[in-house]
């Protein structure tokens, strides 16, 4: 990465994507998303409509339908659905330039290990909080948070010195483009709190098509949610996983005051007719309780339903 503005790719330009490739460009850096034929129009024709917080603009920024449009990208935004990862992986390896930073933005835990095991590429490691949605071709709607932990997983390259002086200087690229954005020597503790917040918000969001607030302010939804954490808790203890040092039931329902106006990306997606990521999320903790012997009953429950409800409106 070098020079002052580093070129940037945003792999899945949907409403994460286009935040945080959005905030970048903002800041004066040469950013190309890349995503949907409708969405790419659209930015091609006016820039990225932002909605933002505190401000609300025509953002110009490179759009492209086009994998091919990463080749000269020195970082690269992997932004795409987690049902996607193996598929836009193995596109990417004949694009990617050789220094490249690839950054895995995702739900879930496990992405960066299967972008690993599909294309070899050492992703560093994402966790992602912000209320976004896309509420037309090429506009973007932020209505809470916004901010980011780096890290790299446990692995080959976990102690790499280049790889930490690296994270350093993408985090100070976010810092710089008003997104906070810290590195962590436990990102993968990081990522499963991520999840267990996901799974506990996610699935009741859709089903009570709800905002975090409400969901977490009825008092049923509120034990739900309460039963989702405690379940995921007694998986990250058998997986072995070191979690944050904090309250997690008190950490998961706080979510709702920093994020009151979100929705579900889980809501969003049955909104528009596609495939959700339950499967990464309260799937995802009942297949590894099923491995380890932990039940997950709760858990379960919301994985069927919303796969019930996917399958009605596709």
């Amino acid at each position: 990465m070098e020079g002052n503005w580093p070129r940037i790719a945003v792999l899945g330009a949907g409403a994460v994507g286009c935040y945080f490739g959005g905030m970048l460009a903002r800041a004066g850096m040469p950013v190309t998303l890349m995503g949907r034929p409708l969405h790419v129009a659209a930015i091609a024709r006016h820039g990225l409509f932002f909605e933002g917080l505190h401000f609300q603009e025509n953002i110009l920024v490179s759009a492209s339908t086009e994998i091919s449009a990463a080749r000269d990208a020195e970082v690269v935004l992997f932004c795409v659905k987690t049902l996607n990862t193996e598929e836009a992986a193995k596109s990417l390896v004949p694009h990617l330039a050789p220094n490249a930073a690839v950054i895995s933005l995702q739900n879930g835990v496990d992405n960066v290990e299967r972008i690993r095991s599909a294309a070899k590429i050492d992703a560093f490691a994402a966790v992602v909080y912000v209320a976004a949605a896309m509420t037309a071709p090429g506009r973007v709607k932020h209505s809470g948070r916004g901010d980011l932990i780096l890290g790299d997983l446990p692995g080959r390259t976990h102690h790499d010195g280049r790889r930490r002086s690296q994270l350093e200087r993408l985090a100070s690229l976010f810092e710089r483009s008003g997104v906070p954005c810290r590195v962590s020597h436990n990102v993968e503790g990081e990522l499963w709190l991520k999840m267990i917040i996901n799974c506990a918000y996610n699935a009741i969001s859709a089903l009570g098509r709800a905002q975090y607030h409400r969901a977490a302010g009825n008092r049923w939804t509120r034990e739900l949610m309460i039963k989702v954490t405690e379940e995921a808790l007694a998986v990250a203890r058998a997986v072995g996983v070191h979690l944050p040092d904090v309250d997690m039931v008190e950490t998961v329902l706080k979510i709702s005051e920093s994020m009151a106006n979100a929705t579900s990306s889980t809501a969003q997606d049955l909104a528009r007719g596609k495939p959700t990521e339950i499967d990464s999320l309260n799937g995802y903790l009942v297949r590894r309780g099923e491995e380890l012997g932990v039940p997950t009953p709760v858990n379960q429950t919301l994985h069927a339903l919303v796969k019930l409800l996917e399958e009605s409106i596709q």
